[in-house]
Parts: structure tokens; C-alpha cells; sequence
């Protein structure tokens, strides 16, 4: 009983804070710029693989050493799979014209498990001409490295009558680290248009009345590792994409009869009948009051897409009525202008 009138307390003390809130949450969608820019004029890519199968030492458990055996082909394999995905997904991308995987590159695939140091821009011009691309995506290193762990355990199995029984078996575990590295050469600039490493991890695990039988149970690890490297071709190209995410905002609904009233339209869906009576509070005697409707009147234009108007609204807010959120939101507004800014001249490539 004594529990339950805490639990009751708890959750009473938290709707009465909830309540009281000056402040209410809103989410609103903004369009980022793509992370990665290329130089005006790219429009045909070249692929190519730095990375090399890592080499495995031979190890005495016979579980490390089958491991060990595999690596070599899952490293080759997966990073095959990430390649042809990164040319699919490429593809779909109407500003470029032909996606190229170029093959048979010795002198230049050096990369095994760390980033290698990167191509030099005479090289990188001489592949381009003769590829005839404007740019290079390059897988400078794949590398899977997996960790064994063993469990004691039981399975059940059927005896000479069919009747299953429970014996002493091994569980084997095996978590798989897939890491690869990427950078995009951009020979107009002479830069590096982009350098990024993904991390994933893959858990396999089976059982069996010894580890190697244990490990003959284990199904699907490759195909998983193979399908988590497509996912990661796929994902390194949507960087040349500009991306929408939500972003969270917070609004005041205390101060005046108006604010009440304002959040119940907001609630609704009617930021414009909100922003009516926001505005006729920016004028109140009270420098709180006015302070907090200038700010909301920021979020209204920001909702709207206008970030200058927006901008104006929460520098007064701070400036004249000295509300310490709407210095943070300013920063917000400006940074939200500078990728406008940046997604506009991505645009007009």
C-alpha cells in the first residue's frame, strides 16, 4: 500500500510539473544539405577498391583458424557487395550521368584495416582521364574481425530409442566487426571531398555437442555480413543527397489569457490563428509577456520557412526583452540559414 501512494505521488508531482510548464514541444521537418559536395560539373563517377583481405595468422584452435580461412573471402566479398551497391544506389541519382567500377588497380589498392594514405592528385588525374570519370569514390579499406566466446551448455538430442535428452553441449558466439573506410577524390578542387569509416557488428551464434559442431550450426553469418555491407555501399551514397530530419522546438504558452488560447490553435494545426494572438502580445506593457511572444513569433515564421523574419523576431526577443532561450534559438536560425544557403548552391549545380 505504502508503494502505491509513492507511485500515486510520483505520477501526481509529475503532472502538476507537466502542467505548470511555461513551455510546450512542437517537432517540424527541415531539409539538410548533403553532406558531401562535389565541384560544379561532376557528373560521372569512378569506383574503385583500396582495400585488400587483411592477413590472417595462423592460429592453432581449430575454430580461429577456420575463421581465419574464411576472413580472407568475406573481407573480398564484402567489400565487393558494398562496391556494387554504392554503383546501384549511385545510379538512382539523377544529377550524375554514368557510375564506373574500375577494376585491376595494383599500384593503388594498399588499404588493410586503416586508412592507407591517400592517392596522389597526379594519379588521381591520370585515372580520371583515362576512365574518362570526374571523380573518384574509393573504398580505401574493408576488414571484418570476429570474436569467439564459448558457453557450457545443454541441447536436446534423441537417443538410440528417439527419446530426446539433454546433454552437456557447447554454444558458440561469434560477433563479427565490420569496419570500411571511404573517401571521395575530387580532382577539380584537388580535395578530398569526403572521408568516413562505418562500424557494424553482426552476432552469429548455434550450438552443438562440440565447437566445431557448434559451429556447423551457426546459419547465415555471411549472408548477414554481405547484406550489412550492401547497406553500407547503399548508405554512403545518399551523402550526395540532401536529407530531411525533424527537429524539435519549444514555444511558450504561459503568460496571458491569449497564450491559452494560442497553444489550443497550435494543438489544432492552426500556426497562423497562434501567431494572431502572438502578435498582439508583443506589445504588452509586460517585458516577460512581450519577450516570450516575440520569441513565439519566431517559431511561427520558422514554421513557415521565412528564418530571416524569424531570426528578427528571436534577436528581439532577446536584445529588448532579455529572454536567455531566445539567444540559443538565434544560433539555432543562423546555423538553419547558413545550410539553406549551402542546399540552395547544392541545388543549382
Amino acid at each position: 500500500m505504502k508503494c502505491l501512494n509513492q507511485i500515486l505521488l510520483f505520477v501526481s508531482i509529475t503532472l502538476l510539473l507537466m502542467g505548470c510548464s511555461a513551455t510546450n514541444n512542437l517537432t517540424m521537418s527541415a531539409v539538410e544539405p548533403a553532406p558531401v559536395t562535389l565541384s560544379k560539373g561532376v557528373t560521372r563517377i569512378g569506383i574503385i577498391n583500396r582495400s585488400l583481405p587483411t592477413e590472417r595468422n595462423e592460429i592453432a584452435d581449430k575454430i580461429d583458424k577456420i575463421l581465419s580461412v574464411e576472413g580472407r573471402d568475406l573481407d573480398k566479398e564484402g567489400a565487393e557487395a558494398a562496391i556494387i551497391a554504392l554503383q546501384e544506389q549511385l545510379q538512382q541519382n539523377q544529377n550524375l550521368e554514368e557510375i564506373v567500377i574500375i577494376d585491376a588497380l595494383p599500384s593503388v589498392r594498399k588499404g588493410l584495416g586503416v586508412f592507407p594514405t591517400t592517392i596522389p592528385w597526379n594519379e588521381i588525374e591520370s585515372l580520371c582521364e583515362h576512365y574518362k570519370v570526374d571523380a573518384l569514390f574509393s573504398l580505401e579499406f574493408y576488414d571484418t574481425d570476429t570474436k569467439v566466446a564459448y558457453t557450457a551448455t545443454t541441447m536436446q538430442i534423441p537417443n538410440d530409442l528417439g527419446i530426446a535428452i539433454a546433454v552437456p553441449a557447447h554454444e558458440l558466439t561469434l560477433n563479427t566487426l565490420i569496419e570500411n573506410g571511404w573517401r571521395v577524390y575530387d580532382p577539380y578542387s584537388r580535395r578530398i571531398a569526403d572521408e568516413l569509416v562505418f562500424s557494424d557488428h553482426v552476432v552469429s551464434s548455434g550450438k552443438g555437442i562440440n565447437p566445431i559442431k557448434a559451429y556447423e550450426a551457426i546459419l547465415g553469418r555471411k549472408e548477414a555480413v554481405l547484406h550489412q555491407s550492401k547497406y553500407t555501399g547503399m548508405d554512403y551514397a545518399q551523402r550526395l543527397i540532401p536529407y530531411k530530419h525533424r527537429v524539435n522546438r519549444d514555444y511558450f504558452v504561459r503568460g496571458t489569457e491569449n497564450f491559452k488560447i494560442a497553444q489550443r490553435r497550435a494543438q489544432a494545426g492552426d500556426w497562423d490563428g497562434a501567431a494572431e494572438l502572438w502578435k498582439l502580445e508583443t506589445s504588452n506593457t509586460d517585458s516577460k509577456v512581450a519577450g516570450r511572444a516575440c520569441y513565439n513569433m519566431a517559431i511561427s515564421h520558422e514554421i513557415n520557412g521565412d528564418l530571416d523574419t524569424a531570426i528578427d523576431w528571436a534577436s528581439k526577443s532577446y536584445t529588448d526583452y532579455k529572454i536567455n532561450d531566445a539567444l540559443s534559438y538565434l544560433n539555432i536560425l543562423r546555423y538553419r540559414v547558413n545550410q539553406q544557403r549551402r542546399l540552395e548552391a547544392q541545388l543549382s549545380k
